[in-house]
C-alpha cells in the first residue's frame, strides 16, 4: 500500500487497526508494515504483558533433527486427528508446512531456544504426537517469542510513513501503539462495512473514535468466563462478544480445552506445562488412595500409572482432552485421587535436577512459589483446569491449487463482517475439537503471517478510505459509547458485578467443562438467563473519574454472559463426544452409558455457527445457522458449516493402540534429513 494508497483523498494517512498485542497481533502488525500498511495497535495491557507471555512449553515444527521420521505432513495429520476432524484442513496444512521456517525465523530474531550439545535446536515431545517436535526456550517460550516480536514492532514505531511518491509524511510513524486502551465498539457504515473502532483509555477514561480501513481482533480466549482458569484476568472474550453482537458469527464455542495439569488455587489455576510430561514426567496415584506415606517413599509397585497402563504408545502424552478425562475419572468416578481428593501426582523426581533446572526451571519455580514444596524432589499435586478455547470468531480462508492457503487472499481470516479480521486464540480455525499442545504459539504466529497480507490486499482494493467518509459517522459512534459508559458509571442497583461474575464462573466451571450432561446444561442455560436479568440491576462500585476499573469490568461482564450462553447452548445442541466436548450419555465406549449413540448425525463434521439473535427482555438469544453469505471486494461469498476434510481420510481416534499409522513419508525407516531453514519475512533481515 505504501506505493499505492498510503494517503487518502483528504490527504490523511490511511491506517488499519489491530486490537491485541499478543503474538497473533504483533505478527499481523509486522506483516502489515512489511506491506507498507500503517497500523494503530491497541492493547488492554502493556504489549509485553499480553497473555502470550504465559505460554510455557514450546512451539511445534517438524524439523526432524532427531531422525525419527517426522515431517510436516505427519504434523498436519496429528493436528487434524487431535482436533477430532473438526479443524479446517487447508489452514492446518499451511500451518504445518510453514512451521519449520517459522521456528528458524524466530531463531534469527534472537529467541534463545534450547540447543543440543551439537548446537542444533532442541525439540521435546508434547501431547498427541509420537515425535520430538516442540522447540522450546526453557519453560518460558511464550515470553521469549513475545519479546522478540515486540522488538520487531518497536522498529516500525520509529519508521516514517511515506506517501505514494515515496515522500515522508511528517509526524506519521508506521505503528502507533495504544497501551491500556479497551476496545469498546466497531464503527460500521450503512452497508455494515468496518470503518473504524471506538476505544477507551483506561487511565484517563477518555472514549475516542478511530478511523481504520480494516480492523483485526487478536484478543485471545474467554477463559475468565469460567471464573478460575490458567488464563490471565484480561481474557474475558469481550472483543469477540462485542463483534458478535454487531453481527459477526461465532464458531464452535462449546469446545473449551481443559489442561490436565494445573495447580489448584482459590484465586487462579496456575499451569504446569505439558513440557513437564514431555521431558518424562509421570502421572500417578497411590493404589491405596488413603496411603499416608510421603509420595517419594511409596514404591513403584504401590503406584498406579493409569495413563501409561491404558495408553501404552502415547503414555503420559495423550492429547489433553484424553488426559483430562482420565484424571477426572480417577478422582470423580473412582474416588481414587490422593487421599480421595481432586488431586493426582505429576512426578519429575526420577529426572536429574540439573536437567530439570535447564529445561523446566520456569514452571517448577511457579509450583515451589505457590505451593511451598520443592518439585525437584517431591511429586507435584495437580488437577485439570480450563485452559484454552478452540472455538472463537468464525473466519474464512481460500484454498490454493494444492489444498493449502492462497496467501494474500483477502478471504483469509476474514469474518463475515466486511473489513473485520480475527486471528489467534480468538478465532476458531486451526484446532477443531481439541488443540494439540504447542500448536497454540504456532497458530498465532502463522495466523498473523496470513492475516497481515490478507488485510493489505483488502485495503488496497477499497474504493475509498474511511478518512473520506463524513465525520458524523465517527462522532455519533463516540457519543453513543460515551452515553453507555456514563449509564454504567451511574448504575446504582443491588447487584455487585464481581459477585455476579463469581457465580457465573462457579456455574460454568462446575457444569460445563470436562463432562457435560444435557439435563445439567439445561439448568446452566436457565441460570445464565437469571444472571442476565440480574445484570440489569447492577451497581457501579467505583465512582472515580480516573483509572476506574469497575465500569470496564461491568462492560466485560455483559460480554462474558453473552458468550457463556453461546458456549452452553452450543454444548447442549451437540449430542456427541468430539475432542474436548464430552457427553458420557453419547459415548459409544461407555458400557454404562444410558444412550450410547456415539455420533450426532445432525452435527457430524459440522461447525457450530452462532449468530446474535437479539434479546427477549434482558436475556440474549442465540441463533444457530447452517449457511450464510457475506460481502468482500464487491463479491458475495457463500459459506456453510461443513468442515473441509478433503486432505486426510477420516479415522477414529484411538490412543490405546500400540501402533500408530500416519503418512507414508513418516516411515521411520526412511530417516529423512532435517528440514532446512527458509526466509519467510522481512523482519528476519
Amino acid at each position: 500500500m505504501a506505493g499505492k494508497n498510503a494517503v487518502s483523498e483528504s490527504g490523511k494517512v490511511r491506517r488499519v487497526a489491530v486490537v491485541g498485542g499478543g503474538l497473533a497481533g504483533l505478527m499481523t502488525v509486522i506483516k502489515l508494515c512489511e506491506a507498507g500498511v500503517p497500523v494503530d495497535l491497541f492493547s488492554l495491557v502493556p504489549v509485553k504483558r499480553s497473555h502470550s507471555v504465559c505460554a510455557q512449553g514450546g512451539i511445534n515444527a517438524s524439523v526432524n533433527t532427531k531422525g525419527e521420521g517426522d515431517s510436516p505432513r505427519v504434523h498436519f495429520e496429528e493436528t487434524v486427528l487431535g482436533g477430532d476432524f473438526l479443524a479446517q484442513q487447508p489452514p492446518c496444512l499451511g500451518m504445518a508446512e510453514a512451521a519449520p521456517s517459522i521456528v528458524y525465523l524466530l531463531d534469527r530474531m534472537g529467541v534463545p531456544f534450547n540447543r543440543t550439545p551439537e548446537g542444533l535446536l532442541d525439540f521435546r515431545r508434547f501431547g498427541g504426537t509420537l515425535y520430538h517436535r516442540t522447540a522450546f526456550a526453557g519453560a518460558t517460550t511464550g515470553q521469549q517469542l513475545l519479546y522478540a516480536l515486540d522488538e520487531q514492532v518497536r522498529r516500525f514505531e520509529t519508521k516514517d510513513v511515506e506517501d505514494n511518491k515515496g515522500v515522508v509524511v511528517p509526524g506519521e510513524k508506521m505503528v502507533r501503539k495504544f497501551e491500556f486502551w479497551d476496545f469498546v465498539q466497531l464503527i460500521l457504515d450503512d452497508h455494515q462495512v468496518v470503518r473504524g473502532l471506538v476505544a477507551q483509555d483506561l487511565k484517563s477514561m477518555e472514549i475516542r473514535a478511530f478511523s481504520a480501513d480494516a480492523v483485526c481482533l487478536a484478543t485471545g480466549g474467554p477463559g475468565i468466563i469460567f471464573g478460575r482458569s490458567t488464563q490471565s484476568t484480561i481474557c474475558t472474550g469481550i472483543a469477540n462478544a462485542i463483534a458478535y453482537k454487531q453481527g459477526a458469527i461465532y464458531g464452535n464455542g462449546e469446545f473449551i480445552q481443559i489442561h490436565p495439569t494445573a495447580i489448584p488455587g482459590a484465586d487462579k489455576l496456575r499451569l504446569i506445562s505439558e513440557s513437564a510430561r514431555g521431558e518424562g514426567g509421570r502421572v500417578w496415584v497411590p493404589k491405596d488412595p488413603m496411603d499416608k506415606r510421603n509420595p517419594v517413599e511409596i514404591p513403584e509397585k504401590d503406584r498406579r500409572f493409569f495413563l501409561e497402563d491404558k495408553y501404552p504408545l502415547y503414555k503420559n502424552l495423550v492429547p489433553r482432552d484424553v488426559a483430562s478425562r482420565e484424571i477426572f475419572a480417577i478422582c470423580y468416578r473412582e474416588n481414587a485421587g490422593i487421599m480421595k481428593r481432586n488431586e493426582v501426582y505429576l512426578d519429575l523426581t526420577h529426572i536429574p535436577e540439573p536437567v530439570l533446572r535447564k529445561k523446566l526451571a520456569g514452571i517448577l519455580e511457579i509450583y515451589e512459589k505457590f505451593v511451598g514444596t520443592d518439585p525437584y524432589h517431591n511429586p507435584m499435586k495437580v488437577f485439570p483446569a480450563v485452559h484454552y478455547s478452540m472455538g472463537g470468531m468464525w473466519v474464512d480462508f481460500e484454498r490454493d491449487a494444492r489444498g493449502s492457503l492462497k496467501m494474500g487472499s483477502p478471504r483469509n481470516h476474514s469474518t463475515n463482517i466486511t473489513g473485520l479480521y480475527n486471528v489467534g486464540e480468538s478465532d476458531y480455525q486451526y484446532h477443531g475439537g481439541n488443540r494439540l499442545g504447542a500448536n497454540s504459539l504456532l497458530s498465532t504466529i502463522y495466523g498473523g503471517m496470513v492475516t497481515g497480507p490478507a488485510m493489505a490486499t483488502y485495503v488496497d482494493n477499497l474504493d475509498r478510505s474511511s478518512h473520506d467518509l463524513p465525520s458524523t459517522l465517527f462522532e455519533k459512534a463516540q457519543e453513543r459509547e460515551q452515553k453507555r459508559y456514563d449509564k454504567l458509571a451511574s448504575a446504582d442497583g443491588d447487584e455487585n458485578p464481581y459477585g455476579l461474575h463469581q457465580e457465573l464462573g462457579e456455574l460454568m466451571l462446575r457444569d460445563c467443562t470436562i463432562e457435560r450432561h444435557n439435563k445439567v446444561l439445561d439448568t446452566v442455560i436457565t441460570k445464565i438467563g437469571e444472571f442476565e436479568e440480574r445484570y440489569t440491576n447492577i451497581a457501579c462500585v467505583d465512582k472515580g473519574k480516573k483509572a476506574n476499573q469497575a465500569v470496564p469490568f461491568m462492560r466485560h461482564l455483559e460480554g462474558m454472559l453473552i458468550l457463556a450462553r453461546v458456549i452452553a447452548e452450543g454444548a447442549r445442541n451437540r449430542d456427541e463426544c468430539r475432542g474436548a466436548h464430552y457427553k458420557p450419555d453419547f459415548d459409544d465406549k461407555m458400557k454404562d452409558a444410558p444412550n450410547p449413540i456415539g455420533r450426532d448425525d445432525k452435527n457430524w463434521l459440522r461447525s457450530t455457527l452462532a449468530k446474535w439473535g437479539g434479546r427477549t427482555g434482558a436475556q440474549s438469544k442465540v441463533e444457530f445457522i447452517k449457511a450464510f453469505d457475506y460481502q468482500l471486494g464487491g463479491q458475495t461469498v457463500h459459506c456453510n458449516d461443513e468442515v473441509d476434510v478433503s486432505l486426510m481420510e477420516l479415522r477414529k481416534r484411538d490412543y490405546t493402540k500400540k501402533k500408530a499409522a500416519f503418512a507414508k513419508d513418516a516411515d521411520p525407516a526412511k530417516k529423512p534429513e532435517a528440514t532446512t531453514p527458509a526466509a519467510t519475512t522481512e523482519a528476519s533481515k
